[in-house]
């Protein structure tokens, strides 16, 4: 019977689109920034879901919410998870799918009366984005013991707010202790959030880890001056250095080749004037690499570039690490199963590294954990027109739904 089970695609399609409507943006998708009104709506809305499916929501120190479904057994649970904050123009799958996927999971087996040997909670976790509060991924952090709680609470958003403060306001300051998570194993269902899938024709994606993450925000001080009078070999430009450090990281990024992308995703000038030479720039590069080695190559030359640019042109420049990740591997045996579960349902797989960071990469440093990947049309993802067909959606929470079974069986 449980090898027929199947869940329903409809009901999954109409709690995304339920969920999206909070933070609606006009054009489609939507904006729940971390810790804001819309994000404490959104968490207030999946929390009675869980409450309507029997879960026993629990809520702990740094807001991460779990809904748990008892086994016939102690020990700890299967989860089954990702987070539902959104970036400024976000869409209504990232993360999404992975929380509402497993709920629809647990309703399956709700309406099939299956009870599993094991556990199943299904757990939304705090600033996956990190748009926010930095660095991303937060929640997930603190839950496996990877950044300090105190630490974390204190952490200042882009709008000055703290992030204790905030937690307490909306009222998702738990008390349930953080930093020694007892998890059987971890399974998150995502859209790819690139174009590889859609490109090639595949289905499923069957993760096999996620690249490393590197976030490095440079601070760069000049001398404002007047745009026409100062002579070229006379300014302290700190436009200019941000400029030429931008299109550093492309050439670098090229020249190491492979795996590794570079992105200047941020940049603001003072005095942002027409007629002056810029005296201030804040700028942000995120580098990304499967390969820990090479990562390591990409920052050090870029640092050395910054330095060397900033010491010529007579500015100061000052570093700032937002976040540091190293390559994580999913379990071989989890990625595999993945693979066999889509062959098994006919449906075109692909093994593949993830290039965005997640929650699963943090959770598998205390459980065995693997990320089901499905189709982004056009790879769009962060962005208002994000979308990824019904059938697809169907297609990995089936995928997620035979695996969870395995797991809470074995």
């Amino acid at each position: 019977m449980q090898q027929n089970l199947r869940i329903d695609g409809a009901r999954l399609s109409l709690r995304l689109a339920r969920l999206a409507e909070v933070g609606a943006l006009p054009g489609g998708g939507c904006c729940r920034l971390a810790l804001t009104d819309e994000d404490k709506a959104g968490r207030d809305l999946v929390v009675e879901w869980m409450r309507e499916l029997g879960l026993a929501v629990s809520i702990d120190a740094i807001g991460n919410v779990t809904g748990l479904r008892k086994g016939t057994q102690d020990g700890p649970p299967v989860m089954i998870g990702s987070h539902i904050d959104t970036v400024r123009t976000g869409g209504i799958y990232d993360g999404c799918l992975g929380v509402l996927g497993g709920l629809e999971v647990v309703e399956t087996l709700n309406d099939a009366g299956i009870v599993t040997k094991r556990p199943l909670a299904v757990t939304y976790f705090t600033d996956e984005e990190g748009s926010r509060f930095q660095p991303d991924m937060l929640g997930s952090l603190v839950y496996a013991g990877g950044l300090d709680l105190e630490q974390a609470l204190a952490t200042v958003a882009i709008d000055g707010a703290k992030l204790g403060d905030e937690l307490r306001r909306i009222g998702y300051a738990g008390p349930v202790p953080v930093g020694k998570p007892q998890v059987h194993a971890f399974v998150e269902l995502h859209i790819e959030q690139g174009p590889v899938l859609d490109a090639e024709g595949f289905t499923i994606g069957a993760v096999e880890g996620v690249q490393g993450i590197s976030w490095t925000e440079f601070t760069i001080t000049g001398q404002s001056n007047h745009a026409g009078t100062t002579p070229m070999h006379m300014r302290q430009d700190a436009g200019y250095v941000a400029a030429a450090i931008a299109a550093f990281t492309r050439r670098l990024a090229n020249e190491i080749g492979s795996d590794q992308v570079a992105t200047v995703g941020a940049l603001d000038l003072t005095p942002n004037l027409v007629n002056v030479v810029a005296e201030r720039a804040v700028m942000t590069v995120d580098l990304r690499n499967t390969d820990e080695t090479r990562l390591q190559d990409a920052e050090r030359r870029l640092f050395a570039f910054a330095d060397e640019t900033a010491a010529a042109e007579g500015v100061t420049l000052k570093r700032r690490s937002l976040a540091r990740f190293q390559p994580t591997p999913f379990a071989p045996h989890l990625v595999a199963r993945v693979e066999a579960i889509a062959k098994e349902f006919g449906l075109p797989v692909k093994r593949m590294p993830s290039g965005a960071g997640h929650d699963a990469q943090i959770i598998a440093s205390v459980c065995p954990a693997c990320m089901i990947f499905v189709p982004s049309e056009k790879g769009i993802s962060h962005n208002v027109t994000e979308y990824t067909k019904p059938d697809d959606l169907s297609a990995g929470a089936n995928v997620l739904l035979r695996l969870v079974l395995e797991l809470a069986d074995s």
